[in-house]
């Protein structure tokens, strides 16, 4: 019988670099899968259902509340986000290692429902440096900016709340960082 798989929580700010952290986990821990959310949002030039996101109606997605079918649920700018817990539950079940990248406010929803899962944190190295990387991205307003740095300083006020705080200082490091806690807690469970 396959162990079961351990269900990683990773969150941090906006701008700090988890998704090119987590594409190096992705490619160096081959036991490693990404939950895919369900969203009632429109698909965006290129999305594929099932593969970026599960593109659901509204009444579906409701539906699948009043069914506790989530690990975590949210609203922003007007369409609704959440982790379908089958899914997830059932690359556990086969023995696969599954990491949420989801908000704080889903981070707290999971840890509820999951306590068992081990939450990671990635933090920058300095909050100078954070604003330094959005306004070096040239992708947003200053406005956007500034809205995402006010949602930055609280999301870091929460980071006490995790198992494990990563500061990304550099990519390979925190990523390596990141598979050792993994390691450790496979050995350890």
């Amino acid at each position: 019988m396959k162990n079961k798989g351990l269900l990683i929580v990773y969150t941090g700010a906006s701008g700090v670099g988890k998704g090119t952290i987590m594409k190096k986990l992705l490619e160096k821990n081959p036991n490693l899968r990404l939950s895919v959310s369900a969203t009632t949002r429109e698909p965006r030039e290129g999305e594929q259902h099932g593969r970026e996101y599960f593109f659901v109606s509204r009444e579906d997605f409701d539906r699948l509340i009043d069914e506790d079918g989530f690990l975590e649920h949210a609203e922003y700018v007007g369409n609704k986000y959440g982790t379908p817990k089958e899914a997830v539950f059932r690359m556990l079940d086969e023995g696969l290692d599954v990491i949420l990248e989801i908000e704080v406010k889903g981070f707290l929803q999971v840890k509820k429902a999951y306590p068992e899962c081990v939450t990671i944190f990635i933090a920058p190295p300095s909050f100078e440096e954070l604003q330094a990387r959005l306004r070096g991205r040239g992708t947003e307003t200053d406005e956007v900016i500034a809205e995402r740095l006010k949602t930055a300083e609280q999301e870091l006020q929460s980071s006490s709340l995790f198992d494990y705080v990563v500061v990304n200082d550099d990519i390979d490091r925190a990523a390596d960082e990141v598979l050792s806690i993994i390691a450790d807690r496979k050995a350890n469970a």
